[in-house]
């Protein structure tokens, strides 16, 4: 047994004890939980015993284990020797049974992921009659998550890129596991502090599930299924949460919400064995049988750089001497797309986490009742899956380009139909917040894959989850709004909400910081922009020279 064989299996060992320690730290929790059945669950106020306290410590020791069991070793070496190592895809190679399985697995990933921040507005009522504090000072709990999505979508863009994708997922359920104690802590504080934890675990996810898919479909059906299997995952983390909250909440209170973590995210974790990883991380680990075998799986095969030259040639293309593949979103070739997306992002995170949860006291106030306003929301909402699917037909089979522009445009035409009704008040609501849902829907679907596929691999992770921390930044602004008690009218919102995104389509359609991505090879990305023409006019003199 050789000495990487040795090290693989330790890190196996090591993750298994650290999830085992977790999921233990978790289970010494429920008692204090099932102690309160005989009052409704209510939990508030009562003190936290020796074996919650010895949970908590295990469940921060097992997190900290398990990330050491997923950390490669030498990152530096890794990171030098992945700068040689390119992946091609057939473009026309058709879907086999391992994408498939890898579509439906990430959507039920995705299922479990977005299932977590969406529980959040169904624990607020109770979280407010239990604790008896005013809804803004609950709303700490909703701006805290948001806060650590946020976070999270930063921080695990970073970790996949440089620790790799299925590492950075499989981390991520670990947390939903630590933090199901939501649902058995007695004061509001413990709360708020949780949900941050659990907002930096599912702000990861998205973004590394849309870069480890773009990596391995094949170019001709990567657009469609990157926007299909976010939308589903959306989708169905919405309705599964509404399914929890309408089934088990009578039973069990608000606080099961919280605890449904635990089997959740032990599932995920079983589920990472279907789940496979980027097998050019694998290469650049030294374990080439592991990434062949995905290579051979998925259809597609290595192509090594040939790094004698100091310019470090592909094999495919050469790239001009004296430059370097980018190590930033913020490099010059690429800031005005990340500024474009950056806007978008924050502009859909407005409406989602603001406008759209402002809507139905406004509505109420306008006499509309409590059970004609839902009904509006729910009816809207079900425009969501037609609108996914639509999507994904437009990225794919039209212009990835065009079909961001668009939806953007209908969320900005969504926005001065909701300010025109605000004005006049003369018509029916259900046209305006229908278009708004399609609008925003639309264009969350489609920004995080475009992000995807707009930038190279090297930055890849860290890009995904920038533009994903934009939407989320957006929410926190929207919340940090409403616990200062200083929501808007409804018109006056919409007409905030139009700068930015009006900013967004300027920024793409008219100074065309978007590019097209449509039937893209995503290797075309990793050629090197020239440093300066001065260098490309010494490489050409050279050239014509030689």
């Amino acid at each position: 047994m050789n000495e990487r064989t040795v090290f693989f299996e330790r890190h196996v060992w090591a993750f298994g004890a650290g999830c085992i320690a977790v999921t233990a730290g978790v289970l010494l929790h429920l008692p204090m939980f099932w102690m309160g059945r005989d009052a409704g669950f209510k939990l508030a106020g009562m003190p936290m015993d020796a074996g919650m306290l010895a949970g908590m410590a295990l469940i921060v020791a097992g997190i900290a284990v398990a990330a050491y069991g997923l950390l490669p070793r030498r990152v530096g070496a890794q990171l030098r020797a992945a700068a040689t190592i390119s992946i091609e895809s057939p473009e026309d190679a058709p879907l086999g049974r391992a994408h498939w399985q890898l579509m439906a697995v990430l959507v039920v990933a995705l299922v479990i992921d977005v299932m977590k921040p969406a529980a959040l507005g169904f624990v607020m009522p109770g979280m407010v009659r239990e604790y008896e504090v005013p809804k803004a000072t609950a709303s700490l709990v909703p701006f805290a998550a948001l806060v650590g999505t946020v976070t999270g979508s930063i921080v695990w863009g970073l970790i996949a890129d440089v620790y790799g994708r299925k590492a950075s997922i499989l981390l991520s359920a670990v947390v939903f596991v630590g933090t199901s104690i939501c649902g058995a802590m007695p004061s509001l504080a413990w709360n708020v502090a949780m949900c941050f934890v659990m907002g930096a675990g599912a702000g990861g996810m998205l973004p590394v599930t849309y870069a480890l898919l773009a990596e391995i479909m094949p170019t001709r059906h990567r657009g469609w299924a990157l926007v299909l299997v976010g939308g589903l995952g959306g989708i169905g983390g919405y309705f599964t949460a509404s399914a929890c909250s309408a089934l088990l909440v009578p039973i069990l209170s608000w606080r099961v919400l919280w605890l449904i973590n635990l089997p959740t995210g032990l599932i995920l974790i079983f589920m990472g064995r279907l789940i496979p990883e980027s097998a050019k991380f694998l290469l650049s680990r030294g374990r080439e049988a592991e990434a062949l075998q995905i290579l051979a799986r998925f259809g597609s095969r290595p192509v090594m750089t040939d790094a004698s030259s100091g310019a470090g040639r592909r094999a495919t293309a050469a790239p001009l001497a004296g430059t370097a593949a980018p190590g930033s979103i913020w490099t010059p070739g690429l800031v005005g797309r990340t500024l474009a997306l950056s806007v978008a992002a924050i502009s859909w995170g407005l409406v989602n986490f603001g406008l759209l949860l402002w809507l139905p006291g406004e509505l109420v106030s306008r006499g509309f009742g409590i059970g004609p306003s839902s009904r509006l929301l729910a009816q809207s909402a079900l425009l969501a899956l037609p609108t996914v699917v639509a999507c994904a037909w437009l990225y794919s089979r039209w212009s990835t380009l065009w079909s961001l522009v668009t939806l953007t445009a209908v969320t900005l035409l969504g926005l001065g139909w909701v300010l025109l009704l605000d004005l006049s008040w003369s018509g029916s609501p259900v046209y305006p917040v229908a278009l708004l849902i399609i609008g925003s829907n639309g264009l969350l679907a489609i920004l995080l894959p475009y992000a995807a596929e707009c930038y190279p691999v090297r930055i890849r992770g860290r890009a995904t989850g920038w533009v994903a921390a934009c939407t989320k930044g957006g929410g926190v602004l929207a919340q940090a709004i409403s616990i200062a008690a200083l929501v808007p009218p409804l018109g006056t919102a919409a007409l905030a909400i139009m700068v930015p995104t009006a900013l967004a389509l300027a920024l793409v359609l008219i100074i065309r910081f978007g590019t097209e991505t449509r039937g893209l090879d995503l290797r075309e990305l990793e050629q090197p922009r020239p440093a300066a023409p001065v260098a490309a006019a010494a490489v050409a003199a050279e050239e014509t020279a030689g």
